[in-house]
């Protein structure tokens, strides 16, 4: 069994499947340098959040019988050579979507093929994958709502019953060392420790155990970035540290189908979302680079000096936005951002600064805990229009409409941007609205103490359905 983004030992497919036909069963995990290698940050709490996951996994393992080989290397060539080592009939695993995984995949099947040993993956990050929600003429969707409409109508009881972890039995292989350190794999301590980060299976069970008694409310509560109302469950769903099945029953034992308008039901959605980004970049993987729709490619994005110091500023907390600055702080802070706030951002530096999305997208991938590439790539494409089923070029989001109404009292701000803190409620969103004389009272000189904005809204918004304007003559031809 190689595990990969799955790193739990319940309700897991692969592992389900090795148990029910494997007499002796061994488990691997392999710290693939070509992944490792291109991370800038030697202090990755991504890499730590695999690495204490590991452990917690292992000392599970172990209580069965079992225990994780673990190997520090190019995966294409370490995990053949561990499976030779082994004398394994076959290697399982579960489906990544990846294109960079899939050709990884291809590369060690053909290398396991080489030495007679088979290579089998299994459906089990995705509710529904493959060919299992298709248009009527058979291909895959490209707008979520009817694909939602037909993954509702093909879902069934098997899709969220857990797979069974019993039969078979874990061998524990005399080179099973224990995990390597951060330092064996060359890299160091984060401050994971200090965020609020449980990592592995159990920080994962507390999270959704402390989430459901709240999913009733999630439909009013989750674009507030200052109230607890979404269930940060992200990073333990990138790792496969809680199963998508458990989430998915947890929904529907929360009244999702039964409900539509309800808090379950949207959350539900979130999850179809997921699965719908999946599908996106498995069938259509020209969108990592390249817009979906080719026709966005033509956007001429601001360039040169200027625009250099506008994404420095924008990735710094610095446009003089406020909310739109408290979030980009707590995602430099914490390696996290709130949904709605991820929309903003987004749409701030494509449609206010004019700046490529990929640049964003680049950005969110370096610092995100819970970076996933289907996920991100799908949310950067709907802010900046060019991806399936995205918001229309000329829906805008106002900066300071948005702070107003999804941090009302400006809570969330005043966390991640405290020059702000005496700032009146009134002009929380705006500061530069305030007088000389108001600004001076509370501590705040915009342009000085705290940023001015670095565009003005309304104008950047008529330059924005200039520049989008050639999509517009494109479509027209």
């Amino acid at each position: 069994m190689w595990f990969r983004r799955d790193l739990r030992d319940f309700d897991h497919a692969a592992l389900s499947e090795a148990l029910r036909r494997g007499r002796r069963i061994y488990c691997g995990f392999v710290f693939d340098r070509e992944i490792l290698d291109a991370l800038a940050a030697r202090r990755d709490r991504r890499v730590e959040f695999i690495r204490e996951s590991l452990v917690e996994l292992d000392r599970s393992l172990r209580a069965r019988g079992g225990a994780l080989l673990v190997r520090h290397g190019m995966a294409t060539e370490e995990l053949p050579r561990l499976a030779a080592e082994l004398a394994v009939d076959a290697v399982f695993v579960n489906r990544d979507y990846e294109p960079h995984a899939k050709r990884r995949d291809a590369a060690v099947a053909r290398a396991l093929r080489g030495i007679g040993i088979a290579f089998e993956s299994f459906k089990d990050q995705a509710v529904l994958d493959d060919n299992e929600v298709l248009t009527l003429a058979g291909r895959p969707f490209t707008v979520f709502t009817p694909y939602k409409n037909a993954w509702l109508k093909r879902l069934g009881e098997d899709d969220w019953r857990a797979h069974d972890g019993s039969g078979g039995r874990f061998v524990a292989a005399p080179v099973a060392n224990g995990i390597p350190s951060l330092a064996d794999i060359g890299f160091a301590a984060s401050d994971l420790r200090q965020l609020p980060i449980v990592p592995g299976m159990s920080g994962g069970r507390r999270l959704l155990a402390e989430f459901v008694p709240r999913m009733a409310l999630y439909r009013q509560q989750r674009d507030f970035p200052a109230v607890k109302g979404v269930s940060y469950l992200s990073v333990h769903l990138r790792f496969g540290t809680v199963s998508i099945r458990e989430l998915l029953a947890a929904a529907i034992a929360g009244g999702a189908l039964r409900d539509p308008a309800g808090g379950a039901a949207t959350w539900l959605s979130e999850l179809i979302w997921r699965d719908f980004y999946f599908m996106i970049l498995d069938r259509f993987p020209h969108v990592v680079g390249a817009a979906f729709k080719s026709e966005y490619d033509a956007i001429r994005w601001e360039e040169g000096d200027a625009a250099a110091e506008s994404l420095a500023a924008w990735s710094a907390g610095r446009t003089g936005y406020p909310l739109v600055d408290a979030a980009m702080r707590q995602l430099n802070t914490t390696g996290y951002m709130h949904n709605r706030l991820r929309m903003l951002a987004a749409s701030f530096l494509t449609k206010d600064l004019g700046i490529d999305w990929r640049q964003g997208e680049a950005y969110f991938a370096r610092h995100l805990n819970d970076f996933d590439l289907a996920a991100n790539n799908g949310g950067w494409q709907w802010a900046s229009s060019s991806g399936c089923d995205a918001q229309p070029y000329f829906r805008i989001f106002n900066p300071v409409t948005q702070s107003e109404r999804f941090d009302p009292v400006g809570r969330f701000i005043r966390r991640y941007v405290p020059e702000l803190a005496a700032v009146p409620d009134e002009f929380i969103h705006a500061p530069w609205r305030m007088s000389p004389a108001e600004q001076s009272a509370c501590g705040v000189v915009v342009g000085l103490r705290t940023p001015a904005p670095l565009v003005d809204h309304a104008e950047a918004r008529q330059r924005t359905l200039a520049r989008y304007a050639v999509v517009k003559r494109d479509a027209a031809r």
